[in-house]
């Protein structure tokens, strides 16, 4: 009965598939074609090449503003989110109400996606990378409470009630029984998004939130696809760059933070 049962299921769940790639056009001929004029410009792409050495500064001063943008959009986020997630934790706040309401405000917030935030921010602030930080740092303040919630939800006990052993309060359960086990734990989290939030901070760009992001959609527009790949180069290399040092980084933290347990 039970190998009947997900087997219907699994031919539902194939039908689905199937229905859906056929109404979003995935058995178009129109899609053979397309990866035909895909190689095109590809091929039009290539060498990469920003036009001029005045152009590649340009882009390379862009990419700061973006770097910066991700950064300071991530590093307000995780300062505004620190206390909110202590609020939202079950083991450390224990008033419903409380507990309700940071969880519904975290969650209105990581509802709504960055681009949209930045669309919202641009009509507020106007143009520009202020815009950027701020839509980054909204939607990644939802982000990062839940995340840091969780980790203090989790976090072990027997520190606590150590702590509360030797008559130590509710403050200094936090301070010395929680802290020590979930800081290295929301850094690694923190540097992960620093990195994730730099593809993010180029989005956001194209619709004029500042960085790199302008640049490259303007070059689209223009079909200037080699000075496109220049630039797509330069944000793939910034990527991997910040990948590899904070990768390094979070291992150090996660290693330390063991060892502190222990």
């Amino acid at each position: 009965m039970k190998d009947r049962t997900a087997l219907a299921v699994g031919l539902a769940l194939v039908a689905v598939l199937v229905y859906g790639m056929a109404r979003l056009g995935f058995f178009d001929p129109r899609l053979i074609d397309g990866v035909g004029q895909l190689g095109s410009l590809f091929g039009m792409m290539l060498p990469p090449d920003p036009g001029s050495w005045d152009r590649a500064t340009i882009y390379l001063k862009a990419l700061g503003e973006t770097l910066a943008i991700a950064f300071l959009g991530t590093l307000l986020a995780a300062i505004l989110a620190f206390p909110v997630g202590f609020l939202a934790a079950r083991n450390v706040v224990a008033n419903r109400i409380v507990h309700f309401l940071s969880r519904r405000s975290l969650d209105t917030l990581r509802g709504v996606d960055v681009l949209i935030w930045a669309l919202i921010w641009i009509n507020v602030v106007g143009l520009g990378p202020f815009a950027g930080v701020l839509a980054l740092m909204t939607s990644d303040l939802g982000t990062f409470g839940k995340l840091f919630s969780e980790a203090i939800e989790a976090s072990d006990r027997r520190p606590v009630e150590g702590v509360a052993s030797t008559g130590g309060g509710r403050l200094q359960r936090i301070r010395f029984g929680i802290l020590p086990g979930v800081l290295p734990l929301m850094a690694s989290q923190v540097l992960y998004y620093i990195e994730s939030n730099t593809r993010s901070a180029t989005i956001i760009g194209i619709v004029g939130a500042g960085g790199i992001g302008l640049h490259l959609a303007e070059q689209i527009r223009t079909l200037e696809f080699q000075q496109v790949a220049f630039i797509i180069l330069l944000v793939l290399i910034a990527v991997a760059a910040i990948d590899w040092l904070s990768t390094r980084l979070r291992l150090a933290l996660i290693g330390r933070g063991r060892v502190a347990r222990a």
